[in-house]
């Protein structure tokens, strides 16, 4: 499986954007796909996530309310809609997938593309 993330661009405090994430290659409806983000100087860590079936997301705290992750089956293809953005959203975006029901560990997901950059100015 390739992940090519795109959608990335610099965004004033309060904007919106939304990531696309398309997948090539087969994607099991057992699989979970979603978005980890790493800031500058900071590890990489969960942002949200989707079953490919359907029925679970899971968000970080820190983007709850203000992020919606969605998937587009016959596309391949995973978005992140991030609304009310804010300085500390800014980071590299990476689009992932895992097998079965992954979590929020980076460890749970063995497929990662090349990141799309975010910057949110204040």
């Amino acid at each position: 499986v390739q992940l090519q993330a795109s959608g990335g661009g610099s965004v004033q405090a309060g904007g919106s954007l939304r990531l696309s994430c398309a997948a090539s290659g087969r994607i099991f409806s057992s699989a979970t796909m979603g978005w980890f983000r790493q800031a500058p100087g900071k590890e990489r860590e969960f942002a949200a996530a989707t079953s490919w079936a359907g029925g679970r997301v899971d968000y970080a705290d820190s983007v709850k309310g203000r992020f919606t992750v969605s998937r587009d089956n016959a596309k391949n293809t995973i978005y992140l809609q991030m609304g009310s953005l804010k300085p500390e959203d800014t980071a590299v975006y990476y689009c992932v997938a895992g097998w079965g029901a992954a979590g929020t560990k980076a460890h749970e997901y063995a497929y990662w593309g090349q990141g799309t950059q975010v910057t949110v100015s204040s």
